[in-house]
């Protein structure tokens, strides 16, 4: 007798609960590390090809998707980017204010992320989808309170094979050629896996991928001859003075005559070693923005400690003051010193920074953060364009924040700057990655115009930058020096000086163009399927 033994099938054990989460988390985990890339590539870090493939990867997560889950992807990829990117913005103030400003910055990006999903369904999708991208920085440059361009893709390229893109249509199409070739490079990639699979590859689209990658390459080369840094009106030897703080933080105002005296002190040495010819004579000298936080035309001791420093030095000087109207906004002013004359001219700062020179929504925002009341009385913004006329050498005049204004840098060469000056101040932000983001900034305008560039720095890092932005002279942070060097004078304007706010007008029209396509195409695809 035989025996017959049945078997019963057992269900099979369910899936582990994580493997059913993992595929929902590549995207968002993949949205995160893009925006990391873009941080990565930004100084001080030499690592400027890493925007590639961090716009690569946020190509491949966008790609296709819908819209709700393109802004939230696209939020995941700005704060990647921007958290670790404005960490500097809490340095003496706490989390609150960097978590807002880096916030609000992802929100534009993750709008502007969803119009790149939007466009990722046209044919030459990397070239719709690089102009969102750029349309979306100009948007952010403008708005709220004024704009905040910080983080634009261009400021992270000061020493990559595409800067002199800058010289040929400014930071935006230098932002938009890199983009591009990051979203090629997707495409490449897709074409490359498609024929390896074996399935049919049109030739439009190998052609149109290859076209993506290498067209801002190309372009690149084309435009190195923009770049010359030789002395067209020959040369002015230049100092550049950095008196360094007593400390630290938001507080170094509080010693505010200890911050002249230095500036003060560091400009008689430089004097006093001019005079054993231990160094160059100096045509001009710069201070940084807030060397005299004493209003010299209201405070006698400070304007005679500034008058024996530039008597010294012989030169004419630009002093960064806080001017104190007896009513009023108060000013960020460069002045004008003549050794003869005293102070002959000013510029007042024309962008001023929201939250740090004035507040908007002040009672607001002291819900979130009581240091909203360190800002006791706001700056003013000025009108006048900034232009000194120092013995016969024009110089450009940019303070600080407005470096990241496209506009503010153009009018100063555009009204006869041969060289330009960025007198900043950074000490509020001690030792962050803050000044070397902004010195970058220098180094992508010294290009962009075909200017040689001089930053003064109460703190460091003050720097001599070359119109081909190779930086010759730089301070440390944090000590007393002096910079003096032979400056090359120029007059000649770059294409993107004379063609000033075009390129970026024809970058956003064509995103517009993109976009308007994909509603059209969505209107019939709805009308279609009604039928």
């Amino acid at each position: 007798m035989s025996a017959t033994i049945t078997t019963v099938d057992q269900p099979s054990a369910p899936a582990p609960r994580s493997r059913k989460l993992w595929p929902r988390l590549v995207r968002p985990a993949a949205a995160v590390l893009s925006g990391a890339l873009l941080y990565a590539s930004f100084p001080p870090r030499p690592l400027w090809w890493l925007v590639l493939p961090g716009f690569a990867l946020l190509g491949w997560v966008l790609s296709a998707r819908r819209l709700r889950a393109a802004l939230g992807l696209g939020l995941l990829a700005g704060l990647g980017f921007m958290l670790p990117l404005l960490h500097w913005t809490g340095e003496e103030v706490g989390p609150v204010p960097w978590l807002a400003l880096a916030t609000a910055e992802a929100l534009f990006i993750a709008v502007g992320c969803a119009g790149i999903a939007a466009v990722s369904r046209l044919p030459y999708w990397p070239v719709w989808a690089a102009a969102v991208w750029t349309l979306d920085e100009a948007v952010r440059a403008r708005v709220p309170f004024g704009g905040f361009p910080w983080g634009k893709i261009a400021f992270g390229q000061a020493d990559s094979a595409f800067l002199p893109l800058a010289a040929l249509g400014g930071t935006p199409l230098l932002s938009f050629a890199v983009v591009l070739c990051g979203f090629g490079l997707l495409e490449a990639v897709r074409q490359v896996r498609r024929r390896r699979a074996g399935s049919p590859v049109p030739r439009a689209a190998v052609v149109a991928a290859a076209v993506t990658v290498a067209a801002p390459v190309v372009a690149a080369l084309a435009a190195l001859p923009l770049v010359d840094d030789s002395a067209e009106d020959g040369t002015a030897t230049v100092a550049a003075v950095q008196g360094n703080v007593p400390r630290l933080g938001l507080d170094f105002n509080s010693q505010r005559r200890a911050v002249l005296d230095n500036h003060v002190a560091r400009t008689e040495q430089l004097a006093r070693d001019v005079t054993a010819g231990k160094e160059r004579r100096p045509d001009l000298v710069l201070w940084p923005e807030n060397s005299s936080d004493l209003d010299p035309f209201r405070n006698a001791d400070a304007a005679d400690a500034i008058e024996r420093a530039v008597r010294a030095i012989g030169a004419p000087t630009v002093i960064g003051a806080v001017l104190t109207p007896e009513t009023g906004p108060l000013r960020n002013t460069l002045i004008k010193w003549d050794p003869e004359n005293g102070p002959v001219d000013t510029y007042d700062k024309r962008h001023i920074q929201p939250f740090g020179e004035y507040m908007p929504m002040r009672s607001f925002v002291r819900i979130f953060s009581k240091d909203v009341d360190r800002v006791q009385r706001d700056f003013g913004p000025g009108s006048r364009v900034g232009v000194f006329d120092l013995d016969g050498t024009k110089v450009g005049l940019v303070t600080c924040y407005e470096a990241a204004f496209d506009d503010a840098v153009r009018d100063t060469v555009r009204h006869g700057g041969q060289f330009i000056a960025v007198p900043s101040n950074n000490a509020t932000f001690g030792r962050s990655e803050m000044t070397y983001q902004q010195l970058a900034m220098s180094q992508v305008r010294a290009v962009e115009h075909g200017r040689a560039v001089v930053v003064p720095v109460t703190s460091g890092v003050s720097a001599v930058i070359r119109p081909d932005g190779t930086i010759v002279e730089k301070t440390k942070m944090f000590t007393a020096d002096a910079l003096v060097d032979d400056v090359p004078l120029r007059s000649s304007l770059t294409p993107a000086t004379w063609l000033g706010a075009l390129p970026e007008g024809v970058l956003a029209a064509l995103a517009v163009a993109g976009l308007g396509w994909v509603t059209v195409r969505s209107v019939r695809a709805r009308k279609a399927a009604g039928k």
